[in-house]
This record gives structure tokens, C-alpha cells and sequence, in this order.
């Protein structure tokens, strides 16, 4: 897993670099500068583009000066450099970078007012005002500067991050930096870049290598984790010779009613395809037909008012909610079925239930796995304004409750009562179509019935049914539920021959 990390520890593994390997700060900058240009020159290839720099007097905007310098060098042809010299503090390297710029003949304007801008015409902005760190709304000339430049027709691309963005905490409501098109960010994505609020920063982002020490960014304190596929692999465990069903744990999923079998069936063909030796699907009696038509492997425990607390007592893991209903006798099956005292997860209805039922939620037995999405997450702990708000709150529960809270949204975040948020990065906007809950809720099952632990199943689960999405997207505008469930077994197998 790679560590995510803060601004000022960014800034520490900078000093790091500089002091042990050796290497001075200015040509530390010039390594990541030549990094942005390597990235740049494949978004941009018309070296006859109107090529219009915007420099800060800090560290961000000594990148932009190099970058404009080795822009200029590798032909071209029409650069012009803006540095914004709203206040007399510059920076030392900042400083150098002038220097060296001005042996070459690149035009460079100072710019002291807002509406000294107001009639830029570029077909690409280099975005190099201000870096990370900013805890705040921009305001007076840099306000203006930044509307000026939203409203521009040209693509902006920012070097390391767009200028008013803060890079961890609260991401304002009424965010008003600068929407870049394109982030060229250096060694690690920053912590908010998988926010969804930072959609009001930028539309995509690339990683580029600047030469820090990987062994001295994984030692620092931290507990946001970006997901690899190693981590995957080195978690899927070989399926040994002389095993059997038994061996794979018996899962059962308390799912479907009446109007809503598709989501249990989708649950059930996702737990069978990610190796569950035994699943059982407890439904509707009027739901067995489908259940059975469309699942010869499954086995049917049907729903009903004579079920005691002993018909649940052979199974190795419960999932409950997919499709389930409101209804006041399913309140009190997910109440015999917390008295079992034995995980469960919670997906969907289950989770509006224990919204109405906090006594059932202050029941749920430690190590048991939840898996909202916003709303749902909201109902249970409480409305939140913002995303790291959001997330604060997630880690408070999941650690005061001994929990594992899976908060479902385009990056995934795993909140480990550790404190750990593990984030995954697989997944794309093809999957946005039903019953995709489900399907996951199906998967994390199987691997508690398999003897994973809940909080590498829960890993397990939310990355490779992403990365099943992914690979089926290579062929398809849009991927279904079905789909990604039949997808889970290849997965697997091509992670491990990886």
C-alpha cells in the first residue's frame, strides 16, 4: 500500500532528499520540473501552441520558471511567462529560477494586479501560482486572478496542485481556486484528490516520479493507504490440494422479497464466484423458483415467521439487506440474527434498518463490516457537510465499535477500527448502474466464509470487484452487476499470475 501523506510531510521528504542523498533543493526542483515536462509533452504535442505560464514567488512558482525554461529549450515555440507578484515575499530557489530564466528569450511580464489578466489569451495556462499547503479560500487579487482564469477558454493544467486547493482537510463548500483540466502532481496523489468535492479542482490527474526516497515517504506516520495490486496478491490465498466445500466455509445472505429477488440472486452468484464453498440464500418462499432457476449451486433457506435463532447457527458468516424490504418481521429476523453474536455484513436495507433501530446498531458484534454509500452512511451516523468530515466520523465509529465501514463512492474508502482508511483506486464510471452493491456485499461474504479477516476481505472485496469492472470496461460503454460477478474468478487468477 502506498502511504498517502500530508503537505508538511511532503515537505519533509523533500529536506530528506536534500540533506541524505545529497541533492540542493534548486535541483531537486529542476528534477520535478523536468518530470511536469516529460508529462506535458505527451498531453501537448503542438509545440506552436499559445503557451501562457502563471508564476507564483513560492516554490510552485520556481517550478513554473523551469518549466517554462525547459519548455522553451525542447522548441516551443510561443511561451509567454506571467509571474504574480502580488506581495514582495519570493522564495530562494524562486529567486534562481528567474536567473536562469532570463538567459533565455522566453517574455516575462510582471503582474501586480488581477486586471493586469483580464485580456490573457493562451491556448494552454501552466498553472504555478500557489502549491499545497493553502488551508483557505483565496481572496482579493488572487480571487479575481482565479475567476479570470476559470472563464478563460484555454486548458488549464496545474503543477502539483491546482492554486486554492487544500491538499488534506475540509475542501470548502465554495471552493474558489482553479478548476485545472489536467494536475501533473508530484511522487503521491494528495490525500484529497479522491474526495469527491475535488471534482470542483480538476477533471483528471497524473502521477510523476521527482526522485524522492519511496523507503523514507513509506516510513512516515500515516493513516491514509492508497491500495496496490500486490497488496491484493499477497492477500488471495491458493487453493490447496485435497480441499473441498467444506473447506470454503458455508455463507448465508439474507436478501430478496417479494418484488426485489435480483438483488438476492445477484448477491448469491457473487459469493459462489468468489469461492464460498457453500451458499445459502434465505428468501421468500415465493422467491425460490428464481432463486433456484437462476442459481442451481445456491441453496434456499426459505423466509419465514417459524425461523428460531438455531436455523442460523451453521453458517460461517451472514450477509444481510440486499434487497431485504422494511418490512417489521425482517426488523425482528436481523434481530435474532445480531443475538447469534457472530460478524455479519450489512449492506443496503440492513443498513436503513439499523438507521431506525440504533439499538440493533450498538449490537452488531465486533468485527462486523458495514457497506453504505453517502446516504445511507448520513442516516446511520448523522448528516455530514463534506467528505472529510465524512470520513472523520467513519474512522471514529469504526474504531469505537471495532467495525470495518466500507464507504462506497468512486474511490472507496475502508475505515479499519485501526484508524487506517484504506482507499481503492480501481473502479470507473461504466459500473454506475444497479444492483453493483450487491454484488460486493455477495463477494465480502465468501471471503469471511473462506477464514479472511474482516478487514482484508473487505479490501479484497471493494478492489477486485473494481478491477473486474475495469477490465470488462476495456470492451464495454456499460458494465452490469451480472457482469462484474461473473468477472470475479478471472480476476482473481490474473492478479495471481501478475
Amino acid at each position: 500500500m502506498q502511504n498517502l501523506i500530508t503537505a508538511n510531510q511532503m515537505h519533509e521528504a523533500d529536506n530528506y532528499v536534500i540533506i541524505n542523498q545529497p541533492i540542493s533543493s534548486i535541483n531537486l526542483m529542476e528534477n520535478a520540473s523536468k518530470a511536469f515536462c516529460k508529462c506535458f509533452k505527451k498531453e501537448v504535442v503542438d509545440k506552436d501552441a499559445q503557451i501562457s505560464i502563471l508564476c507564483g514567488q513560492g516554490n510552485n512558482g520556481g517550478d513554473g520558471l523551469a518549466i517554462a525554461r525547459l519548455l522553451h529549450n525542447d522548441k516551443y515555440k510561443n511561451i509567454s511567462v506571467y509571474v504574480i507578484k502580488f506581495t514582495d515575499n519570493q522564495s530562494e530557489d524562486n529567486k534562481q529560477n528567474v536567473k536562469r530564466l532570463l538567459k533565455v528569450k522566453v517574455p516575462v511580464t510582471i503582474v501586480k494586479t488581477a486586471e493586469r489578466l483580464r485580456e490573457l489569451k493562451a491556448d494552454i495556462i501552466i498553472d504555478a501560482m500557489l502549491g499545497s499547503g493553502l488551508n483557505k479560500p483565496l481572496k482579493d487579487d488572487y480571487a479575481d486572478l482565479v475567476a479570470l482564469i476559470n472563464a478563460s477558454k484555454a486548458r488549464i493544467i496545474s503543477v502539483d496542485v491546482p492554486t486554492g486547493f487544500p491538499t488534506e482537510g475540509e475542501i470548502p463548500e465554495n471552493y474558489n481556486g482553479i478548476k485545472a483540466d489536467l494536475v501533473i502532481s508530484f511522487q503521491r496523489p494528495k490525500i484529497n484528490f479522491f474526495f469527491p468535492e475535488s471534482a470542483k479542482a480538476f477533471d483528471s490527474c497524473k502521477i510523476v516520479d521527482i526522485g524522492l526516497d519511496e523507503n523514507f515517504i513509506q516510513s512516515l506516520p500515516s493513516n491514509w493507504k492508497l491500495l496496490e495490486k500486490s497488496d491484493i496478491k499477497k492477500l488471495i490465498k491458493q487453493r490447496a490440494n485435497f480441499s473441498h466445500k467444506g473447506t470454503y466455509g458455508h455463507a448465508l445472505l439474507v436478501a430478496g422479497n417479494t418484488t426485489t429477488m435480483g438483488a438476492a440472486i445477484l448477491a448469491a452468484s457473487a459469493c459462489l464466484n468468489a469461492g464460498a464453498g457453500l451458499t445459502t440464500v434465505c428468501v421468500p418462499q415465493s422467491g425460490l423458483t428464481a432463486l433456484n432457476t437462476a442459481l442451481p449451486e445456491a441453496m434456499t433457506l426459505p423466509r419465514n415467521e417459524h425461523l428460531a435463532i438455531e436455523d442460523f447457527e451453521q453458517y460461517n458468516v451472514i450477509g444481510i439487506g440486499s434487497g431485504l424490504g422494511l418490512e417489521p418481521e425482517n426488523q425482528e429476523l436481523f434481530d435474532k440474527i445480531i443475538n447469534l453474536n457472530k460478524p455479519i455484513i450489512v449492506d443496503a436495507d440492513g443498513l436503513t434498518i439499523l438507521s431506525k433501530r440504533k439499538d440493533l446498531l450498538d449490537k452488531l458484534s465486533a468485527q462486523s463490516i458495514l457497506t453504505p454509500h453517502m446516504k445511507e452512511f448520513d442516516r446511520l451516523f448523522g448528516e455530514h457537510k463534506s467528505w472529510w468530515a465524512r470520513i472523520k466520523t467513519a474512522q471514529k465509529e469504526a474504531k469505537g465499535r471495532d467495525l470495518v465501514i466500507v464507504l462506497k463512492n468512486q474511490y472507496t474508502f475502508i475505515c479499519l477500527p485501526t484508524g487506517e482508511v484504506r482507499i481503492n483506486p480501481t473502479g470507473n464510471p461504466a459500473m454506475a448502474s444497479g444492483g453493483m452493491g450487491d454484488v460486493l456485499t455477495g463477494i465480502i461474504t465468501a471471503f469471511v466464509a473462506q477464514g479472511y479477516s474482516a478487514e482484508d476481505a473487505a479490501t479484497m472485496a471493494v478492489y477486485l470487484h473494481g478491477r473486474a469492472g475495469d477490465k470488462l470496461a476495456e470492451n464495454r460503454f456499460v458494465v452490469s452487476a451480472h457482469q462484474v460477478a461473473l468477472e470475479i474468478p478471472k480476476t482473481m487468477k490474473s492478479i495471481l499470475r501478475s
